[in-house]
């Protein structure tokens, strides 16, 4: 688990510069950097563990686009990010959401479901898409828990089994990609002969031994005598096909709700919270960061984040305090 060593009290009130809403990566980044401009800082998240999506649902995948990492694990990464926010001793309130916001040009008071009222200077929004729930897979909802899962958070239990992985967007592939050498069998199923994923992994993928079926939908899963998950149906144009199978990812992608947040009086377009090019929003000391940003040219990628979270506090610390400059100046200057 990633969680922090010093976590708030549920109701106290916290008084802080900053308070960042959202734990994932750059959220964390922004603890770091914030603490590197001398800030007291506080990170709200309404899951109970720090890394956001990268924990709860890819902490094996490898992730390829993070400047000066060949290839990282994704919990090796959020490891590394929580270990260089510590140096900051930001105050954690996990598992529990932002519910109200106000503002003026003193500040922010942001209210959490349990009652905590925390004070900053200014707030940063690092809440990724917001909460998100998976798309629900048609057939075989009954065996959820028992052979059919939404996320693949450890690939050992997977070893030996046949897998049916339905969907055809990244996380379909990677998974794809990092179950064929674990599993028996591999096959991925998907409604399209077309694929949303990175076409490298697509590649990747074809020239291994999973089974790519397309045009092609999961239909039926049916228990073995023990009352797991033993075999699905697929069909296809050419008809029915059953398959062995003791464990189905249902990769179909995720809803995403901004909740409060909509309510707070930041300008959203298409679930996304707009910003200019100092990452300020609409609202008086109010700026965001990383996947749940939108301006023109916006590219949603961690590495983008990371630069996001920068410029959003070297900003907010002008907001925070008035005789400060933008730029600090580099990191690793001495003196």
């Amino acid at each position: 688990m990633t969680t922090p060593s010093s976590p708030s009290p549920a109701g106290q009130d916290v008084e802080v510069d900053l308070v960042v809403v959202g734990a994932g990566p750059t959220g964390l980044f922004a603890a770091y950097y914030a603490g590197f401009r001398g800030h007291r800082i506080a990170v709200v998240d309404s899951l109970p563990e720090l890394g956001g999506q990268v924990t709860a649902m890819y902490p094996e995948k490898q992730i390829l686009d993070v400047a000066g990492f060949p290839s990282v694990k994704g919990r090796d990464l959020v490891a590394g990010l929580v270990a260089q926010a510590a140096t900051a001793d930001p105050v954690y309130l996990l598992g529990r959401t932002a519910t109200e916001l106000q503002h003026s040009e003193d500040g922010v008071v942001l209210s959490l479901d349990d009652g905590t009222v925390v004070r900053a200077g200014a707030m940063l929004i690092t809440a990724g898409i917001g909460k998100f729930s998976p798309r629900p897979l048609p057939a075989g909802h009954e065996f959820l828990g028992r052979g059919l899962e939404f996320f693949v958070p450890s690939f050992a239990p997977y070893a030996g089994k046949d897998v049916v992985i339905v969907g055809g967007g990244d996380s379909a592939f990677d998974w794809a990609v990092h179950l064929e050498p674990v599993a028996r069998s591999v096959t991925l199923v998907h409604r399209r002969d077309a694929f949303r994923a990175h076409e490298r992994t697509v590649a990747q993928v074809r020239a291994s031994s999973v089974r790519i079926v397309t045009k092609a939908e999961l239909t039926a899963l049916r228990p073995d005598p023990d009352g797991h998950l033993g075999e699905v149906d697929i069909t296809d144009p050419d008809g029915v096909t059953t398959y062995p199978c003791q464990a189905v990812v249902a990769a179909l992608g995720f809803v995403a709700d901004l909740g409060p947040i909509q309510q707070w009086g930041v300008e959203v377009q298409k679930r996304h919270v707009v910003v200019d090019s100092s990452m300020r929003t609409n609202l008086s000391r109010v700026f965001a960061a990383g996947d749940i940003t939108e301006y023109p040219g916006k590219v949603r990628l961690i590495a983008v984040g990371f630069g996001e979270a920068a410029t959003a506090v070297n900003n907010a610390t002008v907001a925070i305090d008035p005789t400060a400059k933008v730029f600090p100046g580099h990191s690793s200057e001495g003196g």
